[in-house]
């Protein structure tokens, strides 16, 4: 497949590659073993992945497992094989298409209409933000007493240090985000060595159960795992950076980029779901079982590991690995707002200034709040960030099934017949329980 045959489906040439400082700089081997060249395709899907464990995430899966134990597990593992399906067609179109899902929108789209997409995801992407100021800040407040204000300013570091991590390199950014994600996963082994959770209940947490539909306090937290499960900035960040491989524009070259770039994906998906799972499986086994059922923030869960674990260092473990979950969706945040600015509009800031304006956004509301209300505040703030998440994900869940299902667009490599129903069920899932969260939330 040359290049004018990916662009019969597309009414322009795209005006430039995605993320053009680091397009197609990792080499891939051409005569090597399966296993190396997988190995040179790691990376992007942890970046992804990060989006999955992120702070906003932590106050669902901390409130399912301590009212329910470990019945919402199974919710849990559906929301991540929603999430594996729509990262793969990410992955598709941009291998496919070469074009991130921002430049794709930008083409089939009218202005105005790529105006509004572009819009609706800057306020997505300054809600994860959000989240990942609350998050740092919360945890920096626990480990090291950090008052939140204070806290919520020190994240104003992490412009710098994202700075210093794109000067060195894209594999250097994947490596520390690798390095951080084995400190969150290792800190959850831990956690789960030491609550001891109940083997048999546990296994049965993951088949799902009527109640779920029925028990509407149940429906409601469930509702918001799946909610908050697939981000919508992931789904641009992910068709730009499998991009950054050097593989054969070719058929070929994109059959086999297509296969280790979606196993690196899926791999780290199960990752992200190992850690979610976690989350609740832990606060099932301390909270629940120990009667303590109205735990349901991050500040909460913090104060009671120590005491129901009989050990200072399960609460160390529990700030450590939030604090690394921040630092890390700061990283991918960065870089999806690189992408999606680029992507719509063809303006290219430096890194610095664009994460600087990202962040300020985030901090003001978060600064205030935290001086105004403290804890109470910042976790009802964390709550409303994934709120306005979920009102994002259709505007870039919609368009992404649409052109990985066009023919014309897609080529030999457009969705199966059975992948186009069961993306768009998937879909149409995810955008009806979203907007039931949104009203259930609006209008309690």
């Amino acid at each position: 497949m040359s290049n004018s045959d990916i662009n019969k489906g597309w009414r322009k040439e795209k005006a430039a590659n995605s993320l053009n400082e680091v397009f197609s700089s990792i080499k891939v081997p051409a005569n090597a073993s399966s296993w190396k060249k997988f190995m040179a395709y790691v990376g992007p899907g942890l970046l992804v992945a990060v989006g999955y464990m992120d702070p906003g995430n932590w106050a669902t899966d901390i409130a399912g497992g301590a009212q329910f134990g470990y019945t919402l597990l199974s919710v849990i593992l559906i929301s991540n094989l929603f999430a594996i399906v729509l990262q793969y067609l990410s992955v598709k179109l941009g291998i496919v298409a070469e074009r991130d899902l921002a430049q794709a929108c930008k083409d089939h789209f009218h202005p105005s209409v790529n105006f509004i997409l572009w819009i609706f995801c800057e306020i997505a992407i300054a809600a994860c933000d959000l989240a990942e100021v609350i998050g740092s800040a919360i945890a920096l407040n626990l480990l090291f007493g950090i008052p939140l204000s204070v806290g919520v300013v020190i994240t104003v570091i992490d412009v710098f240090l994202i700075l210093f991590l794109q000067s060195r390199g894209f594999r250097y950014i994947e490596s520390i985000v690798g390095g951080l994600i084995f400190v969150i996963f290792a800190s959850f082994l831990y956690e789960i060595f030491l609550s001891k959770p109940d083997i048999i209940p546990l296994l049965e947490g993951l088949i799902p159960k009527k109640e779920i539909i029925t028990n509407p306090s149940m429906l409601y937290i469930a509702i918001g795992i799946l909610g908050a499960t697939v981000m919508p900035h992931n789904l641009y960040l992910h068709s730009s950076i499998v991009q950054t491989r050097d593989y054969p524009r070719t058929t070929e070259g994109k059959k086999e980029a297509l296969k280790f770039a979606s196993l690196d994906s899926s791999l780290s998906l199960m990752l992200a779901f190992f850690i979610n799972a976690a989350i609740l499986i832990i606060s099932a086994a301390t909270f629940h079982t120990s009667g303590n059922k109205d735990v349901a923030d991050i500040n909460d869960a913090y104060k009671l590991l120590s005491p129901l674990l009989g050990t200072t260092l399960a609460s160390i473990f529990f700030g450590v690995a939030l604090l690394a979950s921040g630092q890390n969706s700061t990283v991918t945040g960065t870089l999806a707002g690189q992408i999606v600015m680029e992507g719509f509009l063809n303006i290219r800031l430096k890194p610095w200034v664009r994460r600087l304006i990202t962040r300020l956004i985030a901090i003001i509301p978060a600064l205030i709040i935290s001086i105004l209300y403290g804890e109470r505040g910042t976790a009802d703030l964390l709550v409303f960030s994934q709120v306005i998440l979920s009102m994002q994900l259709s505007f870039a869940v919609v368009p992404l099934v649409m052109f990985t299902g066009n023919k014309t667009k897609m080529g030999q490599f457009v969705n199966k017949p059975w992948l186009k129903v069961l993306a768009w069920t998937i879909s149409g899932i995810i955008i009806v329980l979203n907007l039931y969260l949104l009203k259930e939330t609006i209008f309690p």
